[in-house]
């Protein structure tokens, strides 16, 4: 009796080219970070749904991403990010002079370089309540609504509703302050003093003596 040949096992596409899909998916969310101003994760998930990949596809770290971000930005957007950046930066200056009682920190995108046209100045703060942050900002008639937390540290975000100062404040148990900051995927998350931004902005030029 002759056996009949067994078919091969019929493999998704993508399982061939997981790594050019990969690489592919990089490239869409570094450009949907810099063009649309999405966040890492739905950049991420809009990226893979765009490209067709599967629900189980392993999505690349943020890390990685990131550095495409970079490259997309210095490629398309040189200009323009370094001039968006410049401003987020002094405006950040500004609003970290104002929040000096509770000892800001600027951190995220800002900080590290990569604030595109959609960016926002994100504040760290560890005051010894929320609600201090939350009456300062109401005497000064701040405009600002509460946000989401992120991460399971962050007691508090406030969200500043001021388009001179797209900014969001972390607010996080002040005995926090002492430990490394990390973002919610365990990615170390620089933190610049007051001094150290003015430092910043000086060495381009761009900040004032308050």
């Amino acid at each position: 009796m002759t056996e009949t040949p067994t078919a091969p096992l019929a493999m998704p596409r993508h399982f061939f080219r997981q790594p050019h899909a990969r690489a592919e998916l990089v490239q869409l969310a570094a450009r949907l970070i810099a063009e649309e101003g999405l966040e890492y994760g739905l950049a991420k998930r809009k990226a893979a749904r765009q490209l067709g990949l599967p629900a189980n596809f392993p999505l690349p770290a943020n890390a990685e991403v990131e550095a495409a971000v970079r490259d997309y930005q210095a490629l398309y957007q040189e200009e323009e990010h370094a001039e968006r950046l410049r401003w987020l930066r002094t405006q950040a200056v500004t609003l970290m002079r104002l929040l000096s009682p509770f000892s800001p920190w600027l951190t995220g995108a800002v900080l590290e370089g990569t604030a595109g046209r959609f960016g926002r100045i994100e504040i760290l703060l560890y005051p010894d309540s929320a609600k201090d942050v939350e009456i300062f900002l109401l005497d000064r008639r701040i405009p600002f609504h509460h946000g989401r937390p992120r991460q399971e540290s962050q007691e508090a975000v406030y969200v500043l509703d001021d388009e001179d100062f797209p900014a969001d404040l972390l607010i996080e148990a002040p005995n926090r302050e002492r430990m490394a900051a990390r973002y919610a995927d365990g990615r170390p998350r620089a933190r610049a003093r007051l001094a150290a931004v003015e430092a910043l902005l000086a060495a381009e030029g761009e900040v004032d003596n308050p």
